[in-house]
């Protein structure tokens, strides 16, 4: 009797650990989903808003900052320096996961002026984050 509980509770413990790991592709899809969710208490200098978008069959992110900046070489000067210094405090506070780049998730990300063209994009990968956090 105590061996058939044993069993019994073994499986259903196993069937719970099954269940609660997520695979790559759900942990793309929450990430997104609690990004989006928490985006309005994002803070970050000219940065009015920001979004992320998944695509699952390619394993990938794109995030995109709208700011307040007109599109000119001053402001792409500053973008330069600025946006890779936001996404190095992004990484090392987890609101972009390195699991998920180890994972082989690649996230695409747009600095964007005021018209919506690109200032700066950056492209984070497992290949490319050891620079980015250099």
């Amino acid at each position: 009797m105590i061996k058939r509980i044993i069993q019994i509770s073994f499986t259903v413990a196993l069937v719970l650990l099954i269940v609660s790991c997520k695979n790559t592709k759900q942990k793309l899809q929450e990430y997104v989903k609690t990004y989006n969710s928490t985006a309005v208490n994002f803070k970050a200098d000219d940065v009015t808003l920001t979004t992320a978008r998944g695509y699952i069959n390619d394993n990938k992110i794109e995030l995109r900052f709208e700011t307040s900046l007109e599109l000119n070489e001053s402001n792409k000067v500053k973008a330069d320096t600025s946006f890779p210094k936001l996404l190095k405090e992004m990484i090392n506070t987890n609101q972009i996961p390195k699991e998920l780049i180890e994972e082989g998730v690649q996230f695409d990300t747009y600095f964007l002026a005021n018209d919506n063209t690109v200032l700066v994009k950056e492209i984070i990968n497992k290949e490319s984050v050891g620079e980015l956090l250099k």
